[in-house]
């Protein structure tokens, strides 16, 4: 018995050097748009790890695209596969939302205290908020921006000095680029995969997608009649071409286009593809209507899914420390986001001296005033429903519709796809 007591005695010792201090607990997290966020969520997930011994961020195969993301979300939803955390399209947060999926975010906030310490406004809060509940935090914000080839547009006799301020300038200017020939395209305006450039011609008109009730399409009205009839003059005057969404790109970057309209995320990845081939600069994109004009915030938000108590407590530090002060500081230079930490914004340890030193990025950032909240679809159908703008506006782009046919078309079928009470 001696021996046995001994023998337990020194196991129990040994158990207790071998085991760690704290239990290590695993987070598993998806994302979507490994072309934008790979390098940014490796290092954000490294330098959490560093500060959060006991917690590992086990990351899940990522989705190509936001709607892509938030199917995969949708059919995984109650099942093992379903993640810990996710980082979904602000416009689609809704519909995890109506599935009763995110966890309330509410608790975690006021036992925090003061988030504004954090740099998280109460804005900033909203932006991922359904229906006043918080159901994730804003990590990555965007709007809309103009990129351009200075080297075309000087060959045009433009100034590239003086970007085009107004849809008018831009299309005279996007003809003279096609003119010069050579397999040089004027405009690549980005209105492919979902309904966001849409948004940013039908609010920068002054418009919105559904009436108050959410029952009625406003998007058919007079305002978007004006953004389909722009984008039909891109196409018939300004020299847009019937692009891909890859194709665009690479002929942009090929110093092929002379003007892109796209999301300031992808700010980053033009700067590193574009090199030294010709001179890359970046201007505020046109409002159809400057007074009443808006932009649609482009982005995503880290929303927590698990179930496990413990699981959420950890899960709230990551997704707090993503989308805080040093998560802005990584996705901003990583990518092209304007920053939606106000801390990180402002403070000279983060970004506070960043955009003297790449006034590539200050287009993006000079917008936010008049950035919105990306339109949340109600119901199930939301990416049906994209679908359909998206496919209406190619006809346009085609040649196979006029503006009004193509939007007479797509309201009727969005109207078809709203719920029926």
């Amino acid at each position: 018995m001696k021996h046995l007591t001994k023998f337990f005695a020194a196991a129990a010792i040994a158990m207790t050097v071998s085991l760690p201090a704290h239990a290590e607990t695993t987070l598993t997290v998806h994302y979507p748009m490994p072309g934008f966020f790979k390098d940014v969520m490796d290092t954000i997930s490294k330098k959490f790890m560093e500060e959060n011994p006991d917690i590992k961020i086990q990351f899940a195969n990522p989705s190509a695209t936001y709607e892509e993301g938030i199917q995969l979300i949708m059919r995984q939803a109650g099942t093992a596969e379903m993640p810990d955390l996710t980082f979904i399209g602000l416009n689609r947060l809704r519909m995890v939302q109506e599935r009763d999926l995110p966890v309330d975010l509410a608790p975690f906030i006021a036992k925090e205290g003061d988030m504004g310490k954090l740099g998280f406004s109460d804005n900033i809060l909203k932006l991922a908020q359904v229906k006043g509940k918080q159901v994730g935090l804003a990590f990555a914000t965007s709007n809309p921006i103009m990129y351009y080839n200075a080297d075309l547009v000087k060959a045009a006799g433009g100034n590239p000095d003086v970007p085009p301020k107004t849809w008018d300038e831009v299309i005279a200017l996007g003809a003279k680029i096609k003119a010069l020939g050579n397999g040089v395209e004027g405009i690549d305006f980005r209105w492919q995969g979902d309904d966001w450039m849409f948004s940013a011609l039908l609010f920068g008109a002054g418009g919105q997608m559904l009436g108050a009730d959410e029952k009625s399409v406003a998007f058919a009205g007079p305002e978007g009649l004006r953004a389909v009839e722009t984008l039909d003059r891109m196409v018939k005057q300004g020299g847009l071409p019937v692009f891909t969404a890859q194709a665009g790109e690479q002929a942009f970057f090929a110093g092929k286009v002379g003007i892109e309209f796209k999301t300031t995320g992808g700010l980053r990845n033009t700067i590193k593809s574009v090199g030294d081939k010709f001179d890359l600069r970046t201007a505020q994109i046109p409002l159809i209507d400057p007074v009443k004009g808006k932009l649609p915030t482009g982005g995503n938000a880290v929303v927590i899914l698990a179930r496990n108590a413990e699981k959420q407590q950890a899960a709230w530090k990551f997704a707090k420390f993503a989308a805080g002060p040093y998560g802005a500081s990584v996705v901003v230079p990583g990518t092209g986001y304007v920053p939606n930490n106000e801390l990180a914004a402002k403070s000279p340890d983060y970004l506070g001296n960043f955009y003297k030193a790449n006034p590539l990025f200050v287009a993006g950032l000079s917008q936010m005033d008049r950035m919105v909240p990306w339109y949340a679809f109600p119901g199930t159908n939301g990416v049906k429903v994209t679908q359909a703008i998206v496919e209406n506006l190619s006809r346009i782009v085609e040649q196979q519709a006029t503006p009004r046919q193509a939007l007479e078309d797509a309201a009727s079928e969005v109207k078809g796809l709203l719920p029926r009470s």
